[in-house]
């Protein structure tokens, strides 16, 4: 409740059932939230790491809308969006990934660290101001990894990976060791979750996608379910939790109902993507949601069994014949077989 009487966009969403949304775009265009509403969806999150990219051109002139003011995200322009996603009928549920020049330094403790971290802190407590209740990150400077592309069912073109294929050089200029990568993890916690909690934020971590042990010479510390408890114990907080990759933890091959069980009973899941592969590490290929490593049904009934409350996405979807960029017909396919499992798992 905030000082004037009126429940934060946190507290609102918290007495949600567990729903389907849609996400994994920065373009929130009047065409695409018509979209999203045909398909019987109500949450959004916004997927920003490219937002301010000058050479990013693909929102219409007359509806671009700018964020940054010196690598800082303001609280009216990001009220803004979240207008304009409410003018549509939608909830913005949460914003993942600034761009990752936003705090590239802290995570490798190099000369800009200490000006990158203020400036995170500024738009996590404009995002409060905001009533923007979720943010989303990761801990990989370089981004997600895939070495090609395959065919799936019918054709549909998916993204895979091979380590085999992987260029070994170095991606930022030298080998760094899994104790800096910790400890630099470990001042962004310690100096963001304080502003984060008194913001009314919640922060939740996204796994290394690939979950390797080491890419480009950089440590991919959110690989596995023994690291992601590291991460969740290293700063103890109610604000704190995962954005629940299901591809990634597919990728990994760990044993997905007992970490469903381990995060959710202690209510660390704060939303879901929801994709799935075939194979793990070292060798993996994206698929249909219904053709992947795990049980998907059965997975939706532990997400309830823990009491999970939030908001699940369609990840990265197969890309279907006359498809558009953002996988339009992939996603609508995704949508309409996650709310049919949810409305049988609850007729049931």
């Amino acid at each position: 409740m905030t000082a004037d009487g009126s429940d934060t966009a946190t507290q609102r969403q918290e007495q949600l059932p567990m729903r389907v949304g849609l996400g994994q775009f920065m373009e929130p265009t009047e065409e695409r939230l018509r979209f999203i509403k045909q398909l019987g969806v109500d949450d959004i999150l916004l997927n920003m790491y490219q937002y301010d990219d000058p050479d990013y051109e693909h929102m219409p002139d007359d509806e671009r809308m700018v964020l940054s003011e010196d690598g800082v995200w303001s609280a009216e322009n990001l009220t803004a969006l979240r207008e304009r996603i409410e003018d549509a009928g939608l909830r913005l549920n949460a914003i993942e990934n600034v761009p990752t020049s936003f705090y590239d330094e802290v995570m490798l403790n190099t000369s800009g660290r200490d000006e990158q971290m203020e400036k995170m802190k500024e738009t996590i407590r404009n995002m409060g101001e905001a009533d923007i209740p979720i943010f989303g990150y990761h801990w990989a400077p370089a981004g997600v990894w895939r070495t090609g592309n395959a065919t799936v069912r019918g054709g549909a073109s998916v993204s895979a990976f091979d380590a085999a294929a992987v260029d070994e050089s170095l991606t930022h200029g030298r080998e760094y060791t899994e104790a800096e990568m910790w400890e630099n993890y470990e001042f962004f916690l310690r100096e963001l979750l304080p502003v984060a909690e008194k913001a009314g934020v919640k922060l939740c971590l996204h796994p290394s996608d690939p979950p390797m042990e080491t890419l480009g010479g950089v440590p991919q510390i959110a690989r596995n379910f023994e690291n992601f408890k590291r991460a969740m114990e290293i700063v103890p907080s109610d604000n704190h939790g995962l954005e629940f990759c299901l591809g990634c933890w597919s990728e990994m091959g760990e044993d997905l109902p007992a970490v469903i069980r381990y995060f959710g009973e202690r209510d660390e899941l704060f939303y879901v993507h929801f994709r799935d592969v075939e194979g793990t590490v070292p060798t993996f290929t994206e698929t249909f949601v219904d053709e992947g490593n795990y049980d998907e049904h059965r997975v939706l009934e532990l997400l309830d069994d823990v009491g999970f409350t939030g908001m699940m996405i369609p990840d990265h979807t197969p890309r279907l014949e006359g498809d558009t960029d953002w996988e339009h017909r992939g996603r609508a396919y995704t949508v309409g077989y996650l709310r049919g499992m949810l409305k049988a798992m609850r007729d049931s």
